[in-house]
C-alpha cells in the first residue's frame, strides 16, 4: 500500500469512526483494494447484538454524504458499508479479549516454532501477545505485532 493511501485510510477511519460512535455503532476494519471497475473502500461495522442491513444502509448513507464533502479519494471509488461476518477479522487488541473463548484461524507474519499458521481456541490478550490453545491442548503466545491475519472460525 502507498503512503498516499495509507493516509487516506487513516482519514477515512478518523471520519468514520467518529460517525459510528455517534450511531452506537463501532469500525471493525477498513481496506481498499483495486479492482478493474476501480476502487473499492469497504467499511466492516459492528454493534452489541450485530448490525442489520438497515444499519448498514444508514451508516452508508452517513459516510458516504462525509466523504462526498472531505473528499479523501480523488481516484473514482465504490463505498462498500457491511458486517464483519460470522468469520469477523480479528484486528483491535479488544477484538482478541472480547473473543476470547473462540476458535479461530491465525497466521503469522515470519514462522514461529516452524510455523506460521495456527488453529485453536483464543484465550485472549495477554502483556501484548495473542494466547491460544491449539487442538491437542498446548498453548502458545504469539507476539501481537507478529500476527499477520486472525479470523474468528465459524461455529455450527
Amino acid at each position: 500500500m502507498t503512503p498516499d493511501m495509507t493516509e487516506i485510510l487513516e482519514k477515512v477511519r478518523g471520519m468514520a469512526g467518529q460517525i459510528l460512535d455517534h450511531a452506537g455503532m463501532q469500525l471493525v476494519h477498513v481496506e481498499v483494494q483495486r479492482e478493474p471497475g476501480g476502487l473499492i473502500l469497504r467499511l466492516y461495522i459492528d454493534k452489541d447484538g450485530g448490525v442489520t442491513l438497515d444499519d448498514c444502509a444508514h451508516a452508508s448513507r452517513q459516510i458516504s454524504a462525509r466523504l462526498d464533502v472531505d473528499d479523501p479519494i480523488e481516484d473514482r471509488y465504490t463505498l462498500e458499508v457491511s458486517s464483519p461476518g460470522l468469520d469477523r477479522p480479528l484486528i483491535t487488541e479488544i477484538d482478541f479479549t472480547r473473543f476470547a473463548g473462540r476458535s479461530i484461524r491465525l497466521s503469522t507474519r515470519v514462522p514461529l516454532d516452524g510455523r506460521r499458521h495456527f488453529q485453536g481456541r483464543l484465550d485472549g490478550l495477554v502483556e501484548g501477545s495473542v494466547r491460544m490453545t491449539l487442538e491437542g491442548g498446548r498453548q502458545v503466545e504469539i507476539p501481537r505485532d507478529q500476527v499477520a491475519r486472525a479470523r474468528l472460525e465459524v461455529e455450527i
